[in-house]
Order: structure tokens, then sequence, then C-alpha cells
């Protein structure tokens, strides 16, 4: 018996060398690009591309879950072109900290984001999100109403759903026994699944070659973020539960463009709904697409942004409520 437990013992502090090591090679081979932003409870990474003075709002990209803000760059980058861009790490995500692992509902990241975005000077935003981020950019809408020019929601979180957020996130959300887990076996086994977890992501649709590496998504790994990201999916659903019941107070216009067969988060239960309740918003469709539709139909989203920002410059239609699929 005390010898299974040395060997466990001693197994267990290999792991966390090798995390550790593993760690400083992943930051080393993902160092942040822009600044920090100090706001109360959270230092964020805020990378801005693209003309300050261009016209229209500037275009604010949140990410979803187990990503960072590189998830949001290459469309950014197209938008850019013409536009202010501003790509924001959540707290928590990538290179931005936050001082609680309890902050990670929509309200409190939100609060934090917009205090960043003050700082940056950036009063009024198109605000673009994926996934996780649906529930993030629709709380902002709802607390700070008069800094939202319009929401662009890609695969959206809005509404509670059937079940959990996973077992594995709800071990790693424990005390104790969440830290454990994820300063030992978490990234040596995060490596082995990477590429094949975001290739589920992107299904039916191939991943493109090199994700994983351009997205820096292996900085999920480090055991600080992957906590981080654990809390954020277990209290996510309590958050919508609450929040869901005020969409109708949102004035701006909403545009919704989710996969119809998107196995990440439904659409059936997180994007359809949200025309019938938000009063400005129009839903788009795009058949036999997943989750990943800022990759799959970038062509598509970037010009829906750029249509909105046009009619916010000068408003001259009123939006329907649903669209026809495209790509």
């Amino acid at each position: 018996m005390l010898t299974a437990i040395i060997a466990l013992v001693a197994a267990g502090l290999a792991l966390a060398l090798a995390t550790q090591l593993g760690v400083q090679l992943i930051q080393r081979a993902c160092p942040p690009e822009g600044r920090m932003i100090e706001v109360s409870g959270a230092r964020l990474h805020v990378a801005e591309l693209g003309p300050r003075d261009a016209a229209g709002p500037p275009i604010v990209m949140l990410h979803g879950a187990s990503s960072n803000l590189r998830a949001m760059q290459p469309l950014g980058v197209e938008l850019a072109k013409t536009r202010r861009v501003i790509l924001i790490a959540r707290p928590g995500h990538g290179w931005s900290t936050r001082r609680r692992v309890a902050d990670s509902t929509p309200a409190v990241q939100g609060e934090m984001i917009v205090e960043a975005l003050t700082k940056i000077g950036a009063d009024r935003a198109i605000v673009v999100a994926h996934s996780w981020a649906g529930a993030l950019a629709l709380r902002i809408a709802l607390d700070h109403p008069d800094r939202v020019a319009g929401l662009m929601l890609l695969a959206p979180v809005a509404y509670p759903w059937r079940g959990g957020a996973g077992r594995y996130n709800d071990l790693i959300s424990t005390p104790l026994i969440g830290p454990l887990l994820a300063h030992t076996i978490t990234l040596p086994l995060g490596l082995l699944v990477a590429n094949s977890g975001a290739r589920g992501v992107f299904a039916p649709q191939p991943m493109p070659a090199d994700f994983v590496r351009d997205s820096e998504t292996l900085l999920l790994l480090r055991p600080r973020e992957f906590i981080a990201n654990a809390r954020d999916l277990v209290t996510l659903k309590a958050a919508v539960v609450e929040q869901a019941l005020r969409y109708e107070e949102i004035k701006a216009p909403v545009t919704i463009i989710s996969g119809e067969v998107d196995k990440t988060v439904s659409t059936g239960i997180h994007s359809r709904p949200l025309p019938a309740t938000a009063p400005n918003a129009k839903l788009i469709v795009l058949p036999d697409v997943g989750h990943m539709v800022q990759y799959v139909a970038s062509e598509l989203v970037a010009s829906e942004i750029e249509a909105m920002a046009d009619r916010l410059v000068q408003p001259t239609a009123t939006m329907d409520k649903t669209a026809p699929a495209n790509l």
C-alpha cells in the first residue's frame, strides 16, 4: 500500500512538473499582441485593428468558450480594412486575467468589458459575439443600452438548455479537486485531443489546417485558464435563465447568424426564439453549417456587419424579422 501511495504521489509530481513546463512552452509560442487594460477585477488583453477615425461605430469582437481573442482575429482583419476593430480576450481567457474565479457570469464580465471600452474611447459600438459570448453581448445590451449600437450574434448562447455543462467541467469547478486535475492531467490530455476537439466544433465543415496553432487554442490548457473556462460554462445556464426574461428590452438592432446543424450550440434552442422577443432582431440560418459560422461564412458575416454599420450611420430601412439563408 505504501509503495502504491509513493508511486501515485511521484506520478502526480511528475505530471505537475510537466504541466508547468508545458505552460512555459505554450506561453512562449503564443505571446500577447496589443495592450493590457486595467479594469476593476481584471486586466484585459485588447488588440485594436484598423483606423481609429473610421466612419461609423467601432466593431467590438468577443470570443466564445475555450478560446481567446485570436479566434475572432481573421474576421477582424477583414473588417479592419474600413472599420475600427477592437478584439478583447474575455476575463480569464488568453492573456486576460481575473482576480476571482467566481467572476464568470455575463453580468460581471460585461461590466469589465464596458470599463475597458471606456478607457480606450469606444463609447458606442457594434458588438460581434460568438457562442458563449452571445449571452455576454446580450447582457451588455441590457445593462448598458447606451453603449451598444447593434449586436451581431454568431451561433450565440441565449436561453437555458436541457442538461448541464459536462461532467469534467463540473469537476474542474470543484474546490481542491478541480485545481488538482488542472495542474496535473488536463494539459497532457488536452494536447492529445486538441485537434480532434476543434474538428468537432467545425463539423460538418473541415477545420482550417492551422486553426489550433493560429487561434492559440493551446493557451486554454494552462491551469488557471482551464479552471476559468470551466467556471464560465458551469455558471452560464443560471445566468441566461435570469437574463432571457429581459430580452424584449433590447432596442438596438440585432442580427443572428447560426448554422442549421450546429451540434455545439443548438440553433433551435438559442437562435430561433430570439427574433420573437427582441424587437429589432433578424435571423439568418445557414443550411448544412455547423458552429463556426465566422470561418465558414466569413464573407456573409462581414457583409452583414458592414451593412449594420452603414445603417447606423444613415438609417434608411426598417429591419425584417427574418432573412433568407444564403452563403
